[in-house]
């Protein structure tokens, strides 16, 4: 046994390093272009524990911009990738704090586990509107911290949200690979680990809809892809 390992560890370090070294990337930012519009203040007012989370005015996470109109919440995905990734064991984590869904855009491998908090101290239910997967409600009440679920099937963006407090949405997409990105308000995406070729990537906006842009990459190159969304 000695004897074989010792032959197969070189040829698995050989393997594992041309793996990374052939392994491509697309990169980008993300910005918003035009008129920013002024979003009304989310009223919490109907749960005084919700209200009292907050010492100022929360706006809605439809339009989170940061420094020169970078944009969160921009979910850009390869389309169409063919091929069996394993499930990552890391969980997902979906956060209710201050009444909020944080974050506000997930994306989560199928069979990957998706823990939900609730640190609130107040009723939340989790209502998922998946058209592929199975739908579920599940109530949380103060004493209940956290349920696990999971997304069996591939499935584009769907809504999450909370019918105790109608403010409250969040968008999950669901896929069968591990190439996909959510920006924070930064703007800055990253795909990695792909194999040479032409993909079409997809930036998704929850309002401004969907770009779609070709893009070819070589063994350990870097494309970068930025993307702009307009005011309609």
């Amino acid at each position: 046994m000695k004897h074989i390992q010792t032959i197969l560890l070189p040829i698995m370090a050989v393997f594992l390093t041309t793996a990374c070294v052939d392994a491509a990337s697309i990169t980008g930012k993300v910005v918003y272009e035009g008129a920013v519009p002024n979003l009304k203040p989310i009223s919490m007012d109907a749960d005084p524990i919700c209200s009292a989370k907050h010492d100022a005015p929360v706006l809605p996470d439809v339009l989170v911009l940061g420094e020169g109109n970078s944009m969160a919440n921009i979910l850009v995905y390869v389309s169409g990738v063919s091929g069996d990734f394993p499930v990552p064991e890391e969980e997902i984590v979906l956060d209710q704090e201050g009444c909020r869904y944080e974050p506000h855009v997930i994306g989560i491998q199928a069979g990957q586990k998706l823990k939900i908090l609730n640190p609130d101290g107040t009723l939340h239910n989790i209502h998922a509107l998946p058209k592929i997967n199975a739908e579920f409600n599940m109530a949380m009440p103060k004493f209940k911290k956290q349920i696990v679920r999971s997304f069996d099937k591939a499935e584009s963006v769907f809504p999450i949200k909370c019918d105790v407090h109608p403010w409250m949405s969040a968008w999950v997409a669901v896929f069968d690979h591990p190439f996909f990105s959510v920006t924070q308000k930064d703007g800055v995406f990253s795909i990695d680990g792909l194999s040479a070729g032409t993909y079409e990537i997809v930036a998704w906006h929850e309002k401004l809809g969907e770009q779609k842009f070709s893009v070819t990459v070589g063994a350990d190159e870097t494309k970068t892809l930025d993307v702009t969304f307009k005011k309609p």
